[in-house]
C-alpha cells in the first residue's frame, strides 16, 4: 500500500513539475522571446533557410500578437494568438515598447492567415513606397544601391520543405551553382543591408503605396522571391500590416542548419552561430 502511494506521489510530482515548467516557458515566450525557424528563402542572404533565431518581443511592446501559438499539423492542433488573447485583439495601441524603425527585421502575423512572417520594415506610416525597374523608391526618392557581386548557392532541396532556389543564371541542374545578383541597399536612415535580384519580375514596377496611419510596409531582401506588402491581401500577398500584428524584432541568428533536420549535424552552419543581423 505504501509503495503504491509512493508511486502515485511520484507521478503527481512529475506532473506538477512538467506543468510549472510549461507555465514558465509560456510566460517567457509570451513576454520576452519567441523562437523562430526560417522556412523559406524570402530573406536571403540575410537569413537562410534553416536559420534559428529568437524574436525580441520587448522591442515594440505587447499586443494580442505577443501571445504564443501552438501548431502541430500532424494531429490537427492549430491555435493562434487570437485563440489565447482574442479579447485583446481589437484594442488600439501596444503596451510598453518603442516605435519600429525602418530597416528592422520584423516578425509579424499575416493580416489574413494569422501565420508568422518575417520581412524587413521598409515603409512607415505616411511613407510613399514604389518600385521602379527593381529599384526601391521611398517618398519619391530612390534608395542608394551598390553592386556587391554574386550570391551563389548549390541547386538542391533546402530545409524541411525541400525548397529549391531560383537562379538568375537560368535553369541549372541538381548540384550545379545557382547564382543571384547581389547589391547593398542603403535606406534613408542609413541602414544598409544586402538584397538579391533574380531577373525581371512583375513586382519590379509597382504603383505608389501610401502607408496608412498605424500600419507598415514590409519587403523581403530576396526581392524576386518574396510574398510581401507589394502584393495585395486579396491576391494572397501581405499588403499593409497593422501595428497590433507586430510580434517582435529579429536581431541575431542563434543556430543554423542547412539540412532537412537539425539532427543532421554535418549540415550545421557554425559560421552563422550568434550572427548579428543587419
Amino acid at each position: 500500500m505504501a509503495e503504491n502511494q509512493g508511486f502515485i506521489g511520484s507521478i503527481v510530482e512529475t506532473v506538477k513539475t512538467v506543468f510549472w515548467a510549461l507555465v514558465i516557458a509560456g510566460i517567457f515566450r509570451t513576454l520576452f522571446f519567441q523562437p523562430f525557424w526560417i522556412p523559406s528563402g524570402s530573406m536571403k542572404d540575410t537569413l537562410l533557410i534553416g536559420d534559428f533565431l529568437f524574436v525580441n518581443k520587448m522591442a515594440y511592446g505587447y499586443s494580442y500578437a505577443s501571445c504564443p501559438a501552438i501548431r502541430i499539423e500532424r494531429i490537427g492542433i492549430d491555435l493562434g494568438p487570437d485563440d489565447f488573447c482574442g479579447w485583446f485583439e481589437d484594442r488600439d495601441g501596444r503596451l510598453f515598447g518603442s516605435e519600429p524603425e525602418r530597416g528592422d527585421i520584423v516578425v509579424f502575423r499575416h493580416p489574413v492567415t494569422g501565420r508568422d512572417f518575417i520581412k524587413r520594415l521598409i515603409g512607415l506610416p505616411g511613407d510613399r513606397i514604389q518600385m521602379k525597374d527593381g529599384l526601391l523608391h521611398i517618398n519619391d526618392t530612390p534608395v542608394e544601391i551598390e553592386d556587391a557581386g554574386i550570391f551563389a548557392e548549390v541547386m538542391a532541396p533546402q530545409g524541411p520543405l525541400g525548397l529549391r532556389p531560383q537562379c538568375a543564371n537560368g535553369a541549372v541542374g541538381e548540384g550545379a551553382t545557382c547564382e543571384k545578383e547581389k547589391a547593398i541597399e542603403t535606406l534613408p536612415n542609413g541602414v544598409s543591408h544586402s538584397i538579391l535580384n533574380i531577373g525581371r519580375r512583375s513586382a519590379d514596377n509597382t504603383g505608389v503605396f501610401t502607408v496608412p496611419a498605424d500600419q507598415f510596409f514590409f519587403v523581403g531582401d530576396n526581392r524576386d522571391n518574396s510574398t510581401d506588402s507589394r502584393f495585395p491581401q486579396a491576391a494572397g500577398g501581405v499588403g499593409f500590416v497593422d501595428r497590433k500584428d507586430l510580434v517582435g524584432r529579429a536581431d541575431r541568428v542563434m543556430f543554423s542548419s542547412a539540412g532537412r533536420s537539425m539532427l543532421a549535424f554535418w549540415t550545421w552552419r557554425s559560421d552563422r552561430y550568434f550572427k548579428a543581423l543587419e
